[in-house]
């Protein structure tokens, strides 16, 4: 079961990684592109380049349409598509003031506490998640640019967000069974396993 898991937490990892990379490269494009437009529109290449200017213009060099929309719902996917492998490794952000100095018995429980918190924040995440999928199928919605569905981007985070929820789900039973019998299953940032 532990290498389904895992094997569903990088995958999903890196189609969410695969989808940042290909935002990165669409957004220097779109600035590089929006810039030199704004250069083949000044002065200096209008009257001394005229064209030049006019050649690069004609050929479309600007900003990529729908940059906004497709950035917004990339992000969103990846977000999700990130959420499995930190749960698995145990890698979001904890602050351990206080525990530290607590015997790792104790440690485990609190671990399997915030552990079983997080999960069910996550259900409830993907399950209004869900929700407004259905709503924008409902509606139609399309975005203004490009006219793709709404939907469309809640599907992917959607589907990215099932792999977080069985993930989560899975290390909040794990993290209860290292409690209760006292010793690492997962691994953690404190070095279990």
């Amino acid at each position: 079961m532990h290498r389904l898991i895992q094997t569903l937490a990088r995958v999903t990892a890196l189609a969410g990684g695969l989808v940042l990379i290909v935002l990165i490269v669409m957004t220097t494009f779109s600035i590089i592109g929006r810039s030199l437009n704004k250069l083949m529109h000044g002065d200096f290449f209008q009257q001394n380049l005229t064209g030049l200017a006019q050649w690069l213009l004609d050929l479309g060099v600007g900003e990529i349409n729908g940059n906004y929309e497709l950035l917004e719902a990339g992000v969103a996917f990846a977000i999700f598509s990130f959420l499995p492998i930190c749960q698995l490794y145990g890698a979001h952000a904890t602050v351990d003031i206080f525990t530290s100095f607590l015997p790792p018995r104790a440690n485990r429980w609190i671990a399997a506490f915030w552990e079983i918190v997080l999960a069910a924040v996550i259900l409830l995440i993907v399950n209004q998640l869900f929700g407004g999928m259905e709503r924008y199928i409902r509606n139609g919605q399309t975005t203004f640019f490009l006219q793709f569905p709404v939907w469309w981007a809640y599907a992917f985070s959607f589907a990215a967000g099932l792999v977080a929820c069985v993930t989560a789900v899975y290390c909040a039973a794990m993290r209860l069974g290292e409690a209760v019998m006292g010793r690492s299953i997962l691994p953690s940032e404190h070095g279990g396993h």
